[in-house]
């Protein structure tokens, strides 16, 4: 098969879409990325790229055609919005003049902002092929949650730009199940194929040797890791007043990785003097498997919001690969997964006393039960979120479509 795989981010960016391209690749199929200059998550163009340079490029064989971007500075207001524009802007001249060739299947890996979707509707248009739109943020549900943004006008705006984007999409993959009602409701053909095709964890954490590298200590004591992007969705307000209300227990609050909420973690450390917690800063994703290692139990956290209960955090299948204990503080189908799988505990988002009192059960636990947590824990992973599993299923589905 020959897919386009369309999505504002791609390799050396981070995003699973990566492992969906080079995958196909080594099964034997062609595959041309439509993508960005790459400057997440730093906001500035990685190097080698810039503005004008390396307008195209061959990685792991798969051809990738880059669009100029204004890269994302600091992440916030103004520099956000132009750069999310930018590549909309400029990605309609690359799909007229640039993006050449024969195609079967189109596929977009539609994060935020919902805008990257609409290059795939352009190059849907352009070679009549079918539209595969895998949706993993819901707008305008994400925007409302993740910001104090009010303009009911834009608001109206981006909602019709949605359900344009959905309805001109044959297929809608979403990495939640509680994605469907908001979803349908959109569609003026209810009949739609609508299919859950949830997130996998990285290789690296299903691997069973790795090679050896350095990591910081991890602090004596009862260490409960979070790891992951630091910022306001993660609600780390719930996670230090469980810190303080453990400070006694010898339970550390570990936190590897970096993001905006960080000079407030450090604030209300040191003004509440809540010396379990831990900041170890960002690292490679390639060390991440011995943080996992090392600690006795994962943390993952959401704001009590409506589009977050929608959610499933791709890392609690990153903790899940890893065979570890989890225990969660969020609403909705994350909660459940947790909950239901027997790998730990989930109490509802902002629940800081449930949380701490979970994190002093875990504690508590025998040898022999956190043993069965573990293995509940991998197992779940392979039965339902398995990376050969689930592109079996993506495989199936794109020749079904050609068909047809």
């Amino acid at each position: 098969m020959r897919i386009l795989f369309v999505s504002q981010y791609f390799y050396p960016e981070t995003f699973k879409g990566n492992d969906l391209v080079f995958d196909f690749i080594k099964r034997g199929h062609d595959v041309t990325v439509l993508t960005a200059k790459p400057n997440y998550p730093n906001g500035d163009f990685y190097q080698g790229y810039s503005f004008f340079g390396k307008r195209e490029e061959i990685i792991q064989r798969a051809k990738v055609i880059r669009t100029p971007v204004y890269p994302r500075k600091n992440g916030k207001g103004i520099h956000l919005i132009i750069n999310y524009l930018s590549f909309v802007f400029f990605s309609y001249f690359t799909c007229m003049f640039r993006v050449k060739g024969k195609f079967d299947i189109i596929f977009v890996q539609q994060l935020s902002p919902v805008t990257m979707a609409l290059p795939g509707l352009w190059l849907k248009k352009k070679y009549k092929k079918p539209l595969y739109l895998w949706v993993l943020d819901l707008w305008p549900e994400s925007i409302l949650a993740a910001s104090n943004f009010k303009n009911s006008k834009i608001i109206h705006f981006i909602d019709r730009l949605v359900k344009h984007i959905y309805n001109n999409s044959d297929v809608i993959l979403i990495s939640s199940n509680y994605f469907r009602d908001s979803i349908v409701e959109k569609l003026k053909d209810k009949k739609k194929e609508v299919i859950y095709f949830p997130n996998w964890a990285e290789d690296i954490f299903t691997q069973t040797s790795l090679k050896e590298v350095s990591i910081p200590d991890l602090p004596d004591g009862f260490n409960i890791m979070f790891a992951g992007n630091v910022g306001e969705s993660q609600d780390f307000e719930t996670i230090l007043k469980a810190a303080e209300l453990t400070v006694s227990d010898d339970i550390n609050w570990v936190i590897v990785g970096d993001g905006r909420k960080m000079d407030w973690i450090k604030n209300e450390i040191k003004i509440k003097n809540v010396n379990n917690v831990h900041l170890l800063g960002r690292h490679d994703i390639d060390t991440m498997p011995h943080f996992f290692r090392k600690a006795d139990v994962m943390l993952v956290s959401l704001k009590d919001e409506a589009v977050f209960a929608l959610t499933v955090p791709a890392k609690i299948q990153a903790y899940m690969a890893s065979g570890k204990v989890i225990l969660g503080a969020l609403n909705g189908e994350g909660n459940e997964l947790i909950n239901d799988s027997k790998c730990g505990y989930a109490v509802s988002a902002g629940n800081f006393v449930a949380l701490a009192e979970k994190a002093i059960h875990l504690k508590k636990l025998t040898t022999e039960k956190k043993q069965e947590m573990e293995c509940n824990s991998k197992t779940y992973y392979e039965n339902n979120f398995s990376k050969e599993m689930l592109f079996d299923k993506l495989e199936f589905l794109f020749k079904n479509s050609i068909k047809r």
